[in-house]
């Protein structure tokens, strides 16, 4: 999975942690997890269609699919990330 964010903004901030919950809680040794900075790397936004953060996506199994937002809502990311 990959979570781009924009800095130390408070929602990223609230994403990441939320994103690594998640996954420790619900995924536990089964994903591996980019944290992407879009102030650091702008371009990675451009390459994978990125124009909200923060944004997570799950790269595979395909179709990717993607949650915007904090990440708050454990229940809609989970149903996002087991769609297929």
């Amino acid at each position: 999975m990959r979570l781009y964010v924009a800095g130390n903004a408070p929602n990223s901030l609230r994403a990441i942690a939320n994103a690594k919950a998640i996954c420790e809680e619900y995924l536990t040794s089964r994903y591996a997890l980019e944290v992407v900075d879009l102030l650091k790397h702008p371009r990675r936004a451009v390459d994978d269609g990125i124009i909200v953060t923060p944004t997570l996506l799950r790269l595979r199994p395909l179709p990717i699919q993607r949650v915007v937002g904090n990440l708050s809502d454990t229940n809609q990311v989970l149903l996002t990330l087991a769609a297929k």
